[in-house]
């Protein structure tokens, strides 16, 4: 059995790429590469460049691997971007799950870990802010967000879909590095 991880060439996509690997699970990657970069995913793992809402390429990665939960990471997510061009990202982001989730009811599929983010909140009223505080995004971008978690919650209720929705800030930090490369064995 295997993980979906949609978006698993971005930055935080990739990175739960390799934290699978070490603990011993199978990934699955879908990416369309529109802010990921191909070598970020492991060698090995199994990838498909693409949209997760073309019907037919998931419908195709579900069919080709006995995938038992989706990571959803794949995100337009720049805040000052997303007021610019708000079609785009409720384009992208909400009918991205939409179809994410038409695809995963059609493949019997019911577990989801939503890539969401602290930007459902708006300003806040207090700091620190608690998980069940009010939502009332400022922007598009957090709007997008809070729409992927009232899909999933329709879903819940609808054909018990279980889901998460991770509300984190900006996410930093290293990398794995790749000890056999000299340039970065000269670094340590």
């Amino acid at each position: 059995m295997a993980i979906l991880v949609c978006g698993g060439a971005g930055y935080i996509g990739s990175h739960n790429v390799r934290a699978l690997l070490d603990r011993g699970s199978e990934a699955v990657v879908v990416d369309n590469l529109w802010t990921g970069h191909r070598p970020a995913v492991p060698d090995g793992v199994p990838f498909y460049e693409g949209d997760v809402r073309d019907a037919a390429l998931m419908d195709r990665i579900f069919s080709e691997h006995k995938i038992e939960a989706v990571l959803h990471f794949c995100a337009c997510s720049l805040v000052g971007e997303s007021v610019e061009k708000p079609l785009l990202y409720f384009a992208n982001n909400v009918g991205g799950m939409q179809s994410l989730l038409e695809a995963m009811a059609r493949h019997g599929l019911r577990q989801i870990v939503f890539s969401s983010s602290a930007a459902v909140y708006g300003e806040p009223s207090r700091v620190p802010i608690l998980e069940d505080d009010e939502t009332k995004p400022t922007n598009p971008y957090g709007e997008t967000k809070l729409i992927g978690e009232w899909l999933m919650a329709d879903c819940e209720r609808a054909w018990d879909l279980k889901w998460i929705g991770l509300r984190y800030f900006n996410v930093a930090g290293a990398g794995w590095p790749d000890l056999a490369d000299p340039a970065i064995m000269n670094l340590i």
